[in-house]
C-alpha cells in the first residue's frame, strides 16, 4: 500500500482496506478505522518531499481541509455507530454493515480505477482562485466518503484542487497528502472510546511498512514513469473491485 501511495499518489491507498480484510482476516468495518490511521500517516511522511519542495499550498490545504475533517470526523463518532447491522434485510435474505462497507468500498474503488486509467484532461489556471461554496461542498462530501469506508479519497481531492483552486499539478499533489493526512488521522480519533476492538500493535506495525514503502515509491518515481504505471494500477484496483462485488453479493 505505501508502494503504491509513494508511486501514485492519488488512489494509491485504495488497497489498504481489502489488503486488510483479505489477507490479514480483520472486519470490515474495523479495517476502516485502521485504514484512517494507516493511510493518515504514511500520507503525512509522503507530504514531507512535498514540503521540502515547495509543492504544498497551505492556505488550500486549510480551505479545503476544515470541511473535510469536520465531515469525517462526524461520520466516524456519530454516523457509523448508529448504522444498525444488518443494515436491511428482506425476506431471509440479510445486508450486514460490513457487507455494506465492501460493496460501497468497491464502488468506490471502481470509480477511482476509471479516474486512473483514463488520460487527465485537467487543465491547471494561471492563477490560485478559489470557488470557496464548490471546496467547501466537495470537501463534505470527500470526509463522508472518507469516514464510512476509510479510504484517503486523493483521486476525489487531487481533481479538485486543480479545477476549484487552480492549483498545478505538483502542488496539487503534495497538498492533497497533507489533507489527508489531517483528515484521516483526526478521523481516526473519532473512533476512540468506541465499541471498535482495536489492536494497536498490528495498526502500528501495518504503518512502520506502509511508511517504508511509500519511502521506497518516492524513491522510485524517479526511475517510474508515472504515467505509465497509473493506468496499469488502475486496470488492477477494477479487477478488485470486480472481485469484491462478485463475493459479497453473489458468494455470501
Amino acid at each position: 500500500m505505501g508502494l503504491t501511495l509513494g508511486l501514485i499518489g492519488g488512489g494509491g491507498s485504495i488497497l489498504t482496506v481489502p489488503i486488510l480484510v483479505y489477507l490479514f482476516d480483520v472486519d470490515p468495518v474495523l479495517s476502516t478505522a485502521y485504514s484512517l490511521f494507516i493511510v493518515g500517516l504514511t500520507s503525512a511522511v509522503g507530504s514531507f518531499n512535498h514540503f521540502k519542495s515547495g509543492n504544498i499550498h497551505l492556505k488550500t490545504a486549510l480551505v479545503f481541509g476544515v470541511p473535510s475533517i469536520a465531515a469525517v470526523y462526524t461520520v466516524r463518532k456519530f454516523v457509523m455507530p448508529i448504522i444498525p447491522d444488518p443494515v436491511f434485510s428482506m425476506g431471509s435474505t440479510e445486508v450486514s454493515k460490513s457487507m455494506a462497507v465492501l460493496v460501497l468500498f468497491a464502488i468506490l474503488m471502481l470509480l477511482a480505477s476509471f479516474t486512473m486509467i483514463r488520460k487527465s484532461s485537467l487543465k491547471e489556471k494561471e492563477e490560485i482562485q478559489y470557488n470557496y461554496l464548490l471546496i467547501f461542498l466537495e470537501g463534505i462530501v470527500v470526509g463522508g466518503i472518507t469516514g464510512l469506508v476509510g479510504a484517503g479519497g486523493g483521486f476525489l481531492i487531487i481533481p479538485a484542487l486543480v479545477l476549484l483552486a487552480g492549483l498545478p499539478m505538483k502542488q496539487a499533489v503534495g497538498t492533497s497528502l497533507v489533507i489527508i493526512a489531517l483528515k484521516s488521522l483526526i478521523g481516526f480519533t473519532g473512533d476512540l472510546g468506541g465499541d471498535l476492538a482495536i489492536d494497536y500493535q498490528f495498526m502500528i506495525l501495518f504503518s512502520l511498512f506502509a511508511m517504508v514503502g511509500i519511502l521506497i515509491g518516492s524513491y522510485l518515481t524517479r526511475y517510474v514513469s508515472n504515467d505509465k504505471l497509473k493506468p496499469a494500477f488502475g486496470w488492477f484496483v477494477m479487477v478488485m473491485g470486480v472481485y469484491i462485488l462478485f463475493k459479497e453479493l453473489l458468494l455470501s
